[in-house]
């Protein structure tokens, strides 16, 4: 094994991949607060579909982070909690959180200042082409 903790087969890679996913971190900070059934989690998340939502719990579910309690009754109901394992991660999607508050708007402002030297790329192109093709002569009008 190696100890470079950035490589695939490490265990900081596990970690990183899981927080990749955005609605993993997500749904974990929506539940720091004790169980939530679906339809809680969709109106305090907002913008997440029911289906994205139960792909992520059950991506959350198999990597031991979240578990699932199912009521019996009628009609059934169904709540998620965070595990001990998942509440272990609300320090580090704490402090992810922490640092885009206070640098949000800067990362907003490179992405910004890159889309625009790519516009700016484009035309200079677009002009360049326009120079190098060669304009087919206009046919004289007809007069009559």
């Amino acid at each position: 094994m190696t100890t470079d903790a950035f490589l695939a087969d490490c265990r900081a890679r596990l970690a990183f991949d899981l927080l990749s996913n955005t609605w993993n971190a997500v749904v974990i900070w929506a539940l720091r607060d004790g169980p939530r059934r679906p339809v809680e989690l969709r109106e305090r998340i907002g913008g997440i579909s029911s289906k994205v939502l139960t792909e992520t719990l059950r991506r959350l579910r198999s990597n031991g982070l979240v578990e699932r309690h199912a009521y019996p009754g009628a009609p059934p109901r169904v709540e998620y909690r965070l595990t001990a394992l998942g509440r272990t991660l609300l320090a580090p999607i704490d402090a992810v959180g922490a640092w885009a508050f206070e640098h949000g708007d800067e990362v907003v402002a490179a992405q910004d200042a890159d889309r625009e030297a790519d516009r700016e790329a484009d035309r200079e192109a677009d002009r360049e082409a326009d120079e190098c093709t060669p304009r087919s002569p206009r046919s004289p009008r007809p007069r009559g």
